[in-house]
């Protein structure tokens, strides 16, 4: 699976939050987006990256990002995860893959879920992505470089 490419329009996908509201991707232009796709809720690799997503989140709100966590999980399985960790920002539910597939986020030596982040401005254009399957933390310094270079 072709990852989408930098510069591409950001796939438009609407899935339901850790509260079963619907969010659709497009409906968050106008501000910077860090969408990070991770494997699975409260898993080692996982909870490290979306705790240090918690620990910088301040970092992104005043660099004019909102901050976004996909991953097959359920919507119950995410609102455990989010109230577990304190995590103030949104998790999108992907149990049957839509998202994943619509930005390409494969797997990890066909086993894992991908771990993908995406940063895309705030027209909805995909300005960088990266991956590290093994290295979940380096996500937060990789995107807010993009944002604050802009």
């Amino acid at each position: 699976m072709a990852r989408i490419a930098t510069g591409s329009k950001a796939p438009d996908v609407t899935l339901p939050d850790q509260d079963g509201n619907p969010v659709r991707l497009s409906d968050l232009r106008g501000r910077w987006v860090v969408v990070y796709f991770y494997p699975a809720d409260d898993t080692p690799g996982c909870t490290a990256e979306s705790c240090s997503f918690r620990d910088s989140y301040e970092e992104f709100v005043d660099a004019g990002a909102t901050v976004v966590g996909i991953s097959s999980d359920s919507v119950e399985s995410h609102k455990r995860f989010a109230t577990k960790h304190r995590l103030p920002f949104t998790l999108l539910a992907d149990p049957d893959g839509t998202a994943r597939r619509a930005f390409g986020v494969g797997r990890t030596l066909g086993l894992l879920p991908g771990r993908v982040t995406f940063v895309i401005d705030p027209e909805g254009v995909i300005r960088s992505s990266f991956s590290s399957q093994f290295r979940p933390t380096r996500h937060i310094d990789e995107a807010l470089a993009v944002i604050r270079g802009a």
